[in-house]
């Protein structure tokens, strides 16, 4: 392929990307110790999908808004579907909520004691209704369920409960729709976690079915975790479902995607490509919250580190790595890699979004927009979305 050729083989597949954004990210948010307020907040989900919107708008690659429940829950979630098309967005990914209740403190779906199971259930089966009224094709999943001691609970025991919640979420889904289930090392248990890493993930959705599928959080692995390994055997598998982007320097920090280690995020990206997940079927969303920085503003850069490294690992000479991986030439090999993540690709995201009638410098643009001094005037009383620490 060609110069020219390859580097519109790269702006086409980079037009057809699709980054979803987390709608909790444009609520205030904050560390354990404290939630930090900003002015111009959204206080209704309605306000959240339109600041989603603008991200949409200057970007060109975010159509769809993740929600969670009940973080999000409204009276008609089918009219909130229409708003969001209104504003040129579609709902994604629903997210549950069972790690927020008094009643799960010792576990939701793992819970010894049945009654809390069943609450739980509901509000999963709840979320799969809310699935059905807005189209939505994804039902995520992330339990706190685990122990802090020795003792405390039957870990075996544990799993079979997971496992027949699973189940049953499972049965009520649409032929249309999936279950992507997500792990965690650690946090809030720290001695076990039910769903602590891919393995246990893998080993439910396998029993499953072809609709349950793993999603990777680039946050929930233990320092020094090749996670772009993970992302091969999944792919490999076919259970591969998406993504939690954000980055990390020490566990969970939902901080920027690609801001702490943007060659980890290429990394990433190159697998995706290279193993054929970057399609539809794979589902890339941002999971991470702003706490000192503007919202908006830092949603719109982490869509487009996202864009860029996807950009660097679409330009990797396959042809080239191929040849240096038969002959055993380690550094070549090592070499085109890093040609590739040392392209200075900017220029040519930028003439991507311009072509696809975006900005070719989106955070530039939202601020020369005067959408963010247009919400602070008009977001006044009301309860700012966010949650409590």
């Amino acid at each position: 392929m060609t110069g020219r050729s390859a580097v519109s083989a790269v702006k086409a597949a980079l037009k057809s990307q699709a980054v979803e954004t987390p709608s909790w990210a444009f609520g205030n948010s904050g560390t354990r110790f404290k939630v930090f307020a900003q002015k111009g907040v959204p206080r209704t989900p309605g306000e959240k999908l339109a600041d989603a919107a603008r991200v949409h708008a200057h970007t060109g690659v975010a159509p769809t808004v993740a929600l969670h429940i009940p973080w999000d829950r409204v009276d008609d979630y089918a009219a909130l579907g229409a708003h969001a098309r209104d504003l040129g967005v579609r709902i994604g990914v629903i997210n549950s909520n069972v790690f927020q209740d008094d009643d799960y403190k010792l576990g939701s779906v793992t819970h010894p004691d049945p009654a809390v199971r069943r609450k739980a259930l509901a509000h999963l089966l709840e979320c799969v209704d809310v699935m059905d009224a807005t189209g939505s094709r994804d039902l995520k999943l992330w339990f706190s369920d685990g122990t802090n001691y020795p003792g405390q609970d039957d870990i075996s025991a544990r799993q079979g409960r997971l496992a027949e919640a699973l189940a049953e979420v499972y049965e009520r889904l649409g032929d249309h729709q999936r279950m992507l289930l997500e792990y965690k090392l650690f946090e809030p248990s720290f001695y076990t976690m039910d769903v602590p890493d891919w393995g246990t993930a893998y080993a439910h959705c396998l029993r499953l079915g072809p609709r349950a599928q793993v999603v990777v959080d680039t946050g929930h692995h233990a320092p020094g975790t090749n996670i772009e390994f993970i992302v091969a055997v999944l792919l490999r598998e076919g259970k591969l479902g998406g993504f939690d982007f954000n980055s990390r320097f020490y566990a969970d920090d939902d901080l920027m995607a690609g801001a702490a280690d943007p060659f980890q995020l290429f990394r990433i990206m190159y697998e995706v490509i290279r193993g054929g997940g970057f399609t539809p079927d794979t589902a890339f969303m941002l999971d991470q919250c702003h706490n000192i920085e503007e919202k908006i503003p830092a949603v719109i850069r982490s869509v487009m580190n996202v864009q860029e490294a996807t950009a660097k690992a679409l330009s990797v000479d396959a042809e080239a790595l191929a040849a240096a991986q038969r002959t055993g030439d380690v550094l070549a090999a090592n070499a085109v890699i890093m040609d590739a993540f040392n392209t200075d690709v900017r220029p040519m995201v930028a003439e991507v979004r311009t072509e696809l009638g975006a900005d070719a410098d989106p955070v530039a643009a939202y601020h020369a927009s005067g959408y963010g001094e247009k919400i602070v005037a008009e977001r006044v009383g009301g309860t700012a979305a966010g949650w409590g620490a």
